[in-house]
């Protein structure tokens, strides 16, 4: 097991950190998870910050344009699903990877934004709306991701509940540049499949719900368009959330980069398709603030956002394949008491 953290870097303020090491990323004890003894920062960082900056508090609340977003890629989606099958396949592949494949992932981090409850007030329309971006990806996964997702902020890196941590089966098996980018390919199938096995959650009546509701949507599609539009649906979730720059966050946002980091930022241009999820450390500190607002937190409190930022989701992918540094292995975790006992 790797040496235990015992203080949390996150929790000052001030450090002037501000480059990523590409391809010299914290040296790694690969045959483990580096273990911290502290709990996540985030909530303590986030009572500093407000005693400091109440103001930030005014960015609090719903964005209803999330919502209107949400409608306008559906039905681009579902339009293009209506002719793509007609294409050759050097059209139908671009189509799919440059457009298709970054709408789809767009609608899942709209997903992210409706887990928060941050398109309107309560949480009916936010179901609702979630449901409905899943239709063009043709897996219900809004609803189970909600209560993953919670226990992801609410205990992040905790061993057997936050299902964001690769499993000690992905840390054994997946090193080497080649094994890697089938991980990177396959990331779909670790975020679907996971935490089944790292703390599966009840099923709801929302979750029926869900389901019943893409099954319908799916059997629309096919009876209107064809296989072709199903297939598309699931190309673009296969790319989208996969090789792809979008995808990029997924690595950027909480691999160990630098030695003690564990939440790091993007600033850059596809923060424009991503919802501003690269604005992640400000995400985690006050996960109710919406994406239209998040990227103010740094205005209003720079002296706690000099931290590590990456500047290209390109750079992350590629360095993740060729740092022997980077791996699953390179994540905080953190021992979850129930399971010592």
């Amino acid at each position: 097991m790797s040496p235990p953290i015992e203080t949390n870097v996150l929790l000052g303020k001030g450090e002037k950190v501000t480059q990523i090491p590409y391809g010299k990323a914290a040296p790694a004890n690969k045959k483990d998870f580096t273990w911290a003894t502290k709990l996540e920062p985030h909530a303590e960082r986030a009572k500093k910050i407000l005693k400091a900056h109440p103001e930030i508090k005014k960015l609090f609340g719903p964005e209803p344009r999330t919502a209107l977003i949400t409608l306008a890629l559906v039905a681009t989606q579902i339009w293009i699903s209506s002719w793509i099958g007609q294409c050759g396949w050097v059209s139908y592949f671009l189509i799919m990877y440059i457009f298709g494949a970054t709408m789809n992932h767009s609608l899942q981090l709209a997903n992210h934004e409706l887990s928060h409850n941050l398109a309107f007030d309560g949480r009916f329309w936010n179901y609702i709306f979630g449901i409905i971006a899943n239709f063009p990806t043709a897996v219900p996964s809004s609803v189970p991701f909600r209560g993953y997702h919670m226990e992801h902020h609410q205990k992040q890196g905790m061993d057997g509940v936050d299902s964001d941590i690769p499993t000690d089966w992905e840390l054994r098996t997946f090193r080497g540049p080649f094994l890697k980018v089938v991980w990177l390919f396959g990331q779909v199938f670790a975020y679907a499949i996971r935490p089944m096995f790292v703390k599966p959650l009840p099923i709801s009546k929302w979750q029926i719900f869900n389901l019943v509701a893409q099954m319908a949507f799916n059997y629309w599609a096919y009876t209107k368009f064809g296989w072709s539009a199903i297939i598309y649906y699931l190309m673009c979730d296969l790319f989208g959330l996969g090789l792809h720059p979008t995808a990029g966050h997924f690595i950027a946002e909480h691999y160990e980069y630098v030695s003690g980091y564990e939440t790091y930022s993007y600033i850059g241009p596809i923060n424009y398709v991503n919802f501003n999820v690269g604005y992640h450390i400000a995400h985690h500190d006050f996960p109710r603030i919406p994406w239209s607002r998040i990227w103010k937190v740094r205005e209003f409190a720079p002296e706690w956002y000099n931290y590590p930022v990456h500047d290209s989701y390109l750079k992350v992918l590629y360095n993740y394949v060729f740092d022997d540094n980077l791996g699953a292995f390179a994540r905080i975790k953190r021992k979850n008491p129930k399971k010592s006992k």
